[in-house]
């Protein structure tokens, strides 16, 4: 097992795993990279200098010639060294990357190899799917580069350099991609030694930054899993930490001087844009779940960070976000309460601009009281499915579940629009199944209501708790449509109870709000229901200790 592999024709492909402390998940790791068959000609595997039981897992592949370990005697204290290393040792002209707590789809190898071949390219990459655990819920990572069904248009194509369609920074990972190794040697592509989180930003940003032909696919490559309830989160998932936020910014600005240096202006601004669409809104939507003191550091920093983006990059950003930029420069410190609640449902994965709706002196729409009145530069200009209405919800069960929803007048765009029928969908967040009901829409002050039902019977799941999110289609009078999250509207607390259902059974209810104020909908019948809600009560009881 550690004698160096000869290159073969079948075998073009180093398959590079990085483990640390995951006995329990390595050895999964290796068996899906040695199933791709014969082009995997081997798997070099980098223990990080783990203190388990990993070293006793590799050498139980003793008997597998293609498994290569490297056993480091020192932690590097992250993932962008163990991955050099592993880069140092390879021999074939491919490289794939692999962390141990992931999984390899089957046929991915052949897949990108056919594709690299065919096509020439330095770089194939294809599509990762995130795999929530212990749920199994499954989403396509960076959809709208690597999901047809959701309007992807790249899979097929290459490209020379990836300057024409600087979309393509959004895409950070390393790992679901092959790459030509000499490619990676000519341009001394590596990843950030130690303890630099968010090394993927970087390698991406240098990969990037050579301009390579890199042709995009809608090969099924890798399996993320992310596990929420590890005894030790992934980097990913630590956002609750502020030193993780840093990591990020800092990962970041290493991006944007990659590109700088580069001389890839145009990608260092899509970067900074990225920032603002993506990595701002997602961690602050969860302000309201930290600390004060959290809260307040955050904001000096982010506030810090942003101060040195290109105007460019601020023009070329979604409208809401365009809104917190100016939002975040505007107020020193961080606001609290109800001005804290719209920053946090601005920032929803779809926005919402939510009352009340405060105008300057001269009439202008702005996003809050002073000193927060930027203008909200744009809003007349949202198409209807961009429009970030806001959509209270409010629940009972019973026989029925009936969900009475109030749209809210928006400075005058929504009644513009005549909004005349709305269509609830509820979404099961485990299996994203789907059950909808429409009624039409009636006139109130300052907007619009109306009342759905579905039967109950359709939203319980056999044997376990189903949790539906509610998100509602608006159809406006000329046809068009705009889609809002149903939220729980201000001052709900939530509500938790039993309930008699048809035929007199007993169901258990919980209407509760989201981090951002999300209308969530849990139900359970029967006893194994019920062991569900009463077992997941006291997890959270535990993890508060």
């Amino acid at each position: 097992m550690s004698e160096t592999p000869q290159p073969q024709d079948t075998a073009r492909v180093s398959v590079v795993v990085i483990a640390y402390n995951d006995a329990e998940h390595v050895g999964d790791a290796i068996r899906s990279a040695l199933a791709q068959g014969e082009a995997v000609g081997e798997v070099v595997v980098v223990d990080d200098a783990s203190g388990d039981t990993t070293p006793d897992v590799l050498a139980g592949f003793a008997d597998e010639p293609r498994v290569r370990p490297l056993i480091r005697e020192d932690n590097s204290g992250g993932c962008g060294t163990p991955r050099n290393d592993g880069m140092a040792a390879a021999v074939h002209p491919y490289v794939l990357f692999l962390d141990s707590d992931d999984l390899l789809m089957p046929g991915a190898v052949d897949g990108l190899l056919a594709v690299a071949t065919e096509r020439r390219a330095d770089v194939v990459a294809g599509v990762c799917v995130r795999r929530e655990l212990p749920e199994g819920r499954e989403t396509v990572w960076a959809p709208s580069l690597y999901d047809v069904s959701q309007g992807a248009t790249l899979p097929g194509t290459v490209l020379d350099g990836v300057e024409g369609h600087p979309e393509f920074v959004l895409d950070t990972l390393s790992v679901n991609k092959l790459y030509r190794r000499d490619f990676l040697d000519k341009h001394a592509i590596r990843f950030p030694d130690g303890a630099f989180h968010y090394e993927d930003f970087v390698f991406s940003a240098r990969v990037q930054a050579a301009a390579p032909r890199l042709a995009v696919t809608d090969v099924p490559v890798y399996v993320w899993h992310v596990r929420r309830q590890a005894s030790t989160l992934s980097i990913s998932l630590r956002r609750a930490s502020l030193a993780n936020w840093e990591h990020r910014i800092a990962a970041h600005r290493a991006v944007v001087e990659v590109f700088r240096t580069a001389g890839r202006s145009a990608l260092a601004v899509a970067a900074q844009t990225k920032f603002l669409d993506y990595d701002l809104p997602m961690y602050l939507r969860e302000l309201p779940q930290r600390t004060a003191a959290y809260r307040a550091d955050w904001w000096t920093v982010t506030r810090a960070h942003l101060a040195g983006f290109d105007a460019a990059a601020v023009t070329a950003a979604l409208v809401p976000s365009r809104w917190l930029h100016a939002g975040l420069t505007a107020l020193a410190a961080v606001p609290e309460g109800r001005e804290l609640t719209r920053f946090v449902e601005l920032a929803a994965p779809r926005p919402r601009l939510v009352p009340p709706y405060p105008r300057a002196e001269d009439g202008t729409p702005v996003l809050a009281g002073a000193p927060a009145d930027v203008p909200l530069d744009g809003l007349a200009e949202l198409s209807p499915a961009d429009l970030p209405v806001a959509v209270d919800g409010v629940a009972s069960v019973g026989g029925a579940t009936r969900v009475t929803v109030t749209v809210h007048e928006m400075y005058g765009r929504v009644g513009a629009l005549y909004p005349v029928a709305v269509r609830v969908d509820f979404t099961e967040r485990v299996s994203a199944a789907t059950v909808s009901a429409e009624a039409p829409l009636l006139p109130v002050d300052e907007g619009w209501t109306a009342t759905v039902r579905v039967p109950t019977a359709k939203l319980l799941r056999p044997g376990r708790l189903a949790a539906w999110s509610l998100l509602a289609e608006l159809r406006y009078a000329d046809g068009s449509t705009g889609t809002a999250e149903v939220r729980a509207p201000e001052g709900f607390a939530g509500r938790r109870g039993m309930v008699l259902g048809r035929l007199g059974r007993v169901l258990l209810v919980q209407v509760v709000a989201s981090a951002r104020r999300g209308l969530i909908l849990r139900l359970a019948g029967g006893a194994v229901g019920a062991r569900q809600v009463v077992s997941g009560r006291l997890r959270r009881l535990l993890a508060m200790r």
